[in-house]
């Protein structure tokens, strides 16, 4: 029987910072870097981290098509055309050398799907985002429909809830939308005893912090949607808790960021809330806290912070809503909340503050949980596993057919990729 090594893997990434997608993106490159690329459509701290573990990345950048926002799509596509055209053709020309196209975000979908007919290469989107109206404009979910329909052979779901809307949708089979839950690194996130230390040493340097201050850690980018504003109305109602909020503004939501500090004044918590920016050792400031929450008020498409938290061994206060629910078990391993309810979210934070005991169930139950499920390895082997098949979609038909025969069972279909209609 014919043996294949390691498929060879061009990764598209719009984005240089670092986000959701780029956190699952690393690990993945970094698996399959011996024979695969990382091309990036803007410069940023993204390239350095991949760059510092050993990928090879390079940088395609066109100021007008980096201009384009979901916000106001339509508009900026139109005038990014000529730019569109160029790095579509480029991007082509890269792909005539790898065995497979991964596109790992929303922008690098439109444009690798531009550009499936000019390299006719297996072409697979990585699906991190509920493509739905709460999320999206009209002509954004047209083009993301049309770009699915015309340039995508294979797409990958992170949740179930990013694999319905996408089948709501387009239309395709649940059979043509697999799901692969993200993962985490659990041992780089329970670290040593001295990391988390030395985070919560920074912590208590800052100004008028008490040392036996309960700590509630909000991380993530600043952005409206994992709605930060709400952590502020929440830990107001609750006077013996502090507010950590881990993250910075990107993508040009720097206005909502100082709304966050004007809104801290007037709820007059100044004091209680606590802005320490990018953290790049997210595991360490995890352990230090007492409580993490999770506060999106949109659907989640995946809720990564929950598994990262879950990992550092911390309890988990989480929205309701998206693939929230394939993560969490309300009281069992969590603590779901309705979201956009700063009241509720309240009345969690005390109740886990006031009952260490309900605090360690919960961590010890979602720390074996992420291990079992939501693990890196596991990640890993299911996504390499898939590439295997996009690229020699053949090679699984015979080895599930040799398997069959020599166990003397019938053939299994599960978890098979399959390309859509």
């Amino acid at each position: 029987m014919q043996t294949h090594g390691e498929p060879r893997i061009l990764f598209i990434d719009q984005s240089g910072q670092i986000g959701g997608a780029e956190v699952c993106l690393l690990p993945l490159a970094v698996r399959c870097m011996r024979r695969s690329e990382v091309l990036l459509l803007s410069d940023g701290p993204f390239r350095e981290q991949l760059e510092e573990a050993g990928v090879q990345v390079s940088v395609d950048m066109d100021p007008r098509v980096l201009a384009i926002k979901k916000d106001r799509f339509r508009l900026a596509a139109l005038a990014a055309l000529p730019g569109i055209s160029r790095q579509v053709r480029r991007i082509a020309h890269r792909a005539k050398s790898f065995d497979i196209v991964f596109l790992n975000t929303q922008k690098a979908l439109i444009l690798g799907a531009l550009g499936r007919a000019l390299h006719r290469k297996p072409t697979v989107w990585h699906v991190h985002d509920i493509v739905s109206r709460d999320h999206f404009s009209r002509v954004h979910l047209l083009f993301i429909k049309w770009a699915v329909a015309i340039g995508i052979d294979h797409v990958i779901a992170n949740s179930q809830a990013s694999a319905d809307a996408l089948i709501a949708l387009t239309g395709l089979p649940r059979s043509a939308v697999p799901v692969v839950h993200n993962g985490v690194d659990v041992a780089r996130f329970r670290g040593d005893a001295a990391q988390a230390k030395s985070a919560l040493a920074k912590l208590r340097e800052l100004p008028g912090l008490p040392s036996d201050a309960f700590l509630v850690g909000l991380f993530g980018r600043l952005t409206p949607w994992k709605g930060q504003h709400i952590g502020l109305d929440a830990i107001a109602r609750v006077t013996n808790a502090r507010l950590v909020l881990v993250g910075d503004a990107l993508f040009g939501e720097i206005e909502y960021a100082k709304g966050l500090r004007v809104q801290a004044e007037k709820l007059g918590i100044s004091n209680r809330v606590h802005f320490v920016g990018f953290q790049q050792d997210v595991g360490s400031w995890m352990r230090a806290m007492d409580l993490i929450v999770h506060a999106s008020i949109r659907p989640e498409p995946f809720g990564l912070v929950i598994i990262e938290a879950m990992a550092a061994g911390r309890p988990v206060i989480a929205t309701n809503g998206g693939a929230v629910r394939e993560i969490i078990r309300h009281l069992q391993n969590g603590w779901i909340v309705e979201p956009d309810d700063p009241a509720r979210l309240a009345e969690a934070i005390d109740s886990l503050r006031r009952s260490p005991e309900l605090c360690a169930r919960l961590a010890a139950q979602g720390l074996t949980d992420v291990g079992q499920q939501f693990s890196i390895d596991r990640y890993l082997r299911q996504m390499t596993s898939a590439f295997s098949d996009m690229a020699w979609p053949g090679s699984r038909a015979r080895r599930d057919e040799t398997l069959a025969q020599s166990t003397n069972r019938p053939e299994s279909g599960q978890n098979k990729i399959k390309p859509h209609p």
